[in-house]
């Protein structure tokens, strides 16, 4: 349905997988700054506001103050020194949160020029999972895709086939 629709493949799995977990018309906040996901997420019919760029490793308020229904970080979480108080301060009841998976033949991305484009984790399945569940999160739905690019080599060859991104939907545990 989406396949051509937008510029990367994992735009549409992404919001196929948050259609799967919720309505239209909930309220989302969307860590970090306003972006092209966020933008269809709104085209979608949901009612997306997102952080203004503010270091979430230092200042949580906007998450503390949120009164969203719904809480997305995609592909976030591996730019924190520290996503594990983002999780624990986080109110809503639900999560959409997606992660660059730890790649074997490829070195954790770096950034040489911006501060903010690096990545301090790349998580395997199971480490993710396990900082959820510790930060309170039970997991309901969880699906791994690959995200090729364009590019002839060994290293891309293998991108086809092994999976990049892990999303996962997770809700508060009830104390």
């Amino acid at each position: 349905m989406y396949e051509n629709t937008y510029p990367e493949k994992r735009y549409r799995i992404t919001l196929e997988f948050l259609k799967g977990v919720t309505p239209d018309g909930c309220s989302i906040l969307d860590l970090g700054v306003e972006n092209p996901f966020s933008r269809i997420m709104t085209q979608a019919g949901y009612k997306v506001s997102n952080t203004e760029g503010e270091d979430l490793d230092e200042d949580l308020s906007a998450v503390k103050n949120s009164d969203a229904e719904l809480i997305t970080a995609l592909e976030i979480f591996e730019h924190l020194l520290s996503p594990y108080q983002v999780l624990k301060e986080i109110k809503a009841e639900k999560l959409v949160a997606s992660v660059p998976l730890k790649l074997w033949f490829a070195p954790a991305y770096r950034s040489k020029t911006d501060k903010w484009d690096r990545h301090y984790h790349e998580f395997e399945d199971w480490q993710f999972d396990w900082l959820l569940e510790k930060a309170g999160w039970e997991i309901k739905k969880r699906e791994k895709f690959t995200n090729p690019v364009k590019k002839i080599g060994f290293r891309p060859l293998l991108r086809s086939f092994t999976p990049r991104y892990y999303i996962v939907y997770a809700e508060r545990k009830s104390k």
